[in-house]
């Protein structure tokens, strides 16, 4: 067995933590793209990324292509534009669905939240998650401990709270369903398919609006949950807004990627259409689609 020696480098996905992998071994350097983004906060990380996997020499690439059928020319830049449209012209609640880990939309519907004078009120997983990551401060998150300004937390109504659930609620500026009826004009709220029941409570005024800032759903699960959303939207009488940006890059954006890191050999990964793919960049890297079951011997 062979020795190995791995190098992690974030890349700049919109959940800290998450990294792409140098590994080099005695039988060669195998690179793992994880999933490429360049469009949101710090593109940089991507480009420092590639920078140092070309320097490694690799013999293996194992890229992600998740958008080399569908993608949409788009940036986390372009969402806060048109999310401040939107709740610039709602004049009652502006509610939103959008990931718990994703802090980079965190902070955009923060950011337009402030700029039209409202609050945004996240989920208490929302909120821990903030928490957990306020040291780093190349994230530049908003803080919800010591109640500041500009950032809430929602709490729904529960019968029992876990323990760093009330941890959050001690440290953070808390709101209810009551103090949303009653002020609906002054929040941005973080809504989940658990929160609607709250809707009951709240009773959205007339002109309120709900925006879908996740990707559309792609399985069976997901659409069962999308027709309850729209059942619940008809009901309070919200339209719905699709304002989102791909966690994943374009496939010109790949293919440069590719070129740049130049390996001796490309899996892609991470994508319905490896035929596709391969044929995309035919002329950038030698390419085999892995096969499911089967092993490959790095330097065989």
């Amino acid at each position: 067995m062979g020795s190995i020696e791995v190098t992690p480098c974030h890349v700049d996905h919109s959940i800290p933590g998450a990294y792409g992998f140098i590994l080099r071994t005695s039988k060669g350097t195998i690179v793992y793209t994880a999933d490429f983004r360049v469009h949101g906060t710090k593109p940089q990380l991507t480009s420092d990324f590639v920078s140092l996997a070309s320097k490694s020499d690799p013999d293996i690439l194992l890229a992600e292509g998740t958008n080399i059928l569908g993608g949409e020319v788009t940036s986390e830049a372009e969402v806060g534009t048109k999310l401040n449209y939107l709740v610039s012209n709602t004049k009652s609640l502006a509610l939103a669905n959008f990931s718990n880990v994703d802090v980079d939309r965190i902070r955009t519907f923060f950011e337009v939240a402030k700029e039209n004078g409202r609050v945004l009120a996240i989920s208490l997983k929302q909120a821990y998650l903030l928490n957990q990551l306020a040291s780093d401060p190349n994230l530049k998150l908003p803080n919800t401990l010591g109640k500041s300004e500009g950032i809430a937390v929602f709490r729904r109504g529960k019968k029992r709270y876990y323990d760093w659930e009330e941890e959050v609620m001690e440290k953070a500026r808390t709101i209810d369903s009551d103090e949303l009826r009653k002020h609906q004009e002054k929040f941005v709220v973080a809504f989940s398919m658990p929160d609607f029941k709250e809707l009951v409570d709240i009773r959205p005024n007339a002109g309120s609006i709900f925006v879908l800032s996740t990707s559309e759903p792609f399985n069976e699960e997901q659409e069962f949950e999308f027709e309850r959303l729209r059942n619940w939207l008809d009901h309070f009488g919200l339209p719905m807004y699709h304002v989102h940006c791909s966690g994943h890059i374009m496939p010109s954006e790949l293919k440069a990627s590719i070129e740049q890191i130049n390996p001796r050999k490309l899996f892609p990964i991470h994508t319905e259409y490896p035929s596709l793919y391969a044929k995309y960049v035919s002329d950038t890297a030698v390419t085999e689609t892995p096969v499911k079951g089967h092993s490959y011997v790095l330097g065989a």
